[in-house]
């Protein structure tokens, strides 16, 4: 029922207006979300070819270099002969079968290092008393080198996949555990007292407060974490394996095949890579909170 005082003209008139209004604004949101996920995926196609123009760059002039005599290639071979070397590992299938091995071993020991890295991490951050009995032991035997694990590994568990993933799992462990307990301790103090002083419970201070605190330097350590598992991969494929990249490397040397072993060293980069890219790709929307530099330097 409209006012008495008001003409019905100007009623209909008000009505149609907000007719419109409403089926304009989430028209219009719809078309800016459109266009940020437009921008967003043009800033990341941007990034991609960036980041190829070095490492092709350098492909090319070596290519130009040994084509033009400077060099004979025979023990840095020029792309073209990676290229056709991966080729055929791929026509015969060796190439899928070696890669395989080595992705399953370092999904199975970035696992286990991940949780391990994790919950030993959150322990001795959050626990004065834990780090003081756990971070010192810690210390030195990340002092460790890689290799100095075979043998006793080979010991532990044999020359079987226990012992590859076991010795991933401690390149994984490090990082991890490094980077959750830094984080916890790096947390500003008067956060935590605001939280405290609103009679936060213990696990609605970790949720509310010290989890989107810790998330962004956790999600380096993944990172981190999964660069070193990918190194010690190789290590563990010394290990008597018969398949996995590393195998392709140590067979390439043994054999003298200087195509193979840079067609191995290729593959790695790329699936690493790959791999460290779903990481972002996965923990991007979980980070989207922050109001980084890096972020907007990004998006410029």
């Amino acid at each position: 029922m409209r006012d008495a005082g008001v003409p019905a003209s100007r009623v209909f008139f008000a009505g149609r207006m907000m007719t419109a209004v409403d089926l304009t604004l989430p028209r219009a949101t719809e078309a800016a979300a459109t266009a940020g996920k437009s921008r967003g995926y043009g800033r990341r196609l941007r990034g991609i070819l960036l980041g190829l123009v070095l490492p092709v760059g350098l492909a090319a002039l070596w290519e130009l270099a040994v084509h033009l005599g400077f060099s004979d290639g025979r023990l840095v071979p020029p792309p073209s002969v990676i290229f056709a070397t991966l080729w055929e590992l791929a026509r015969t299938g060796e190439l899928w079968v070696h890669t395989r091995a080595t992705v399953l071993r370092v999904a199975a020991g970035f696992a286990i290092g991940v949780v391990a890295g994790t919950v030993i991490g959150a322990l001795a951050g959050y626990s004065a008393l834990s780090r003081q009995v756990l971070d010192p032991m810690l210390q030195a035997l990340r002092s460790i080198p890689s290799i100095a694990w075979v043998p006793l590994f080979i010991l532990w568990f044999g020359i079987f996949e226990e012992s590859k993933v076991a010795l991933i799992a401690v390149g994984v462990f490090f990082p991890v555990y490094l980077g959750v307990m830094g984080a916890i301790l790096s947390v500003d103090r008067k956060i935590v007292e605001v939280g405290r002083a609103f009679r936060l419970s213990g696990p609605a201070l970790v949720r509310r407060i010290l989890l989107p605190a810790v998330l962004p330097s956790y999600i380096v350590a993944l990172r981190s974490g999964l660069g070193l598992g990918w190194m010690f991969v190789v290590a563990a494929e010394l290990l008597g394996a018969s398949e996995g990249l590393g195998f392709l490397l140590i067979d390439g040397q043994q054999l003298g095949k200087p195509a193979q072993i840079v067609a191995a060293i290729v593959t790695f980069a790329v699936i690493g890579k790959t791999t460290d890219w779903l990481i972002e790709i996965a923990s991007a929307p979980l980070l989207r909170w922050e109001d980084r530099f890096g972020a907007r330097h990004d998006g410029a």
